[in-house]
């Protein structure tokens, strides 16, 4: 491996820290229960991958959160803690969580409600940005 290539792949620390606060972004947004900032750490063609629902775009990520945030998700939050970020390039990286959603009054995630999620972050005009966000059940049912 060439040292272009080792530099092209190393983000700078404001970098690092710009992609490791969008699962704080949108755990903010969900503690609040605010499908608009939620969808805005998406890129404008982002893509949301969750059991069962697959959403692309800003637009439809916002409806279908507001519509969750009204219906199962009321009331609730979510907690995620990092397990990996690295760079994909100068203007990607991929960082993994596991976290899960916290129903009304609980501390902590319980087994059924357990996830591990993969967020790609991109570099976009307006910051970094989700490009694409997937998750899974942490264990098998």
């Amino acid at each position: 491996m060439s040292t272009a290539h080792i530099q092209e792949t190393v983000l700078t620390d404001a970098d690092k820290a710009a992609v490791a606060s969008l699962p704080q972004r949108v755990v903010k947004a969900w503690g609040e229960q605010d499908a608009a900032a939620f969808a805005q750490v998406f890129t404008p063609d982002g893509t949301m991958i969750l059991p069962g629902v697959y959403q692309k775009g800003q637009d439809a990520i916002e409806e279908f959160m507001a519509a969750a945030f009204a219906g199962p998700y009321k009331g609730t939050r979510v907690t995620g803690t990092p397990l990996d970020l690295r760079p994909l390039g100068r203007d990607a990286a991929v960082v993994v969580t596991q976290g899960g959603v916290l129903a009304p009054g609980e501390e902590e995630v319980s087994d059924a409600r357990a996830i591990r999620a993969t967020w790609v972050a991109v570099r976009h005009q307006e910051g970094w940005r989700l490009a694409a966000y997937q998750n899974s059940p942490r264990e098998r049912a």
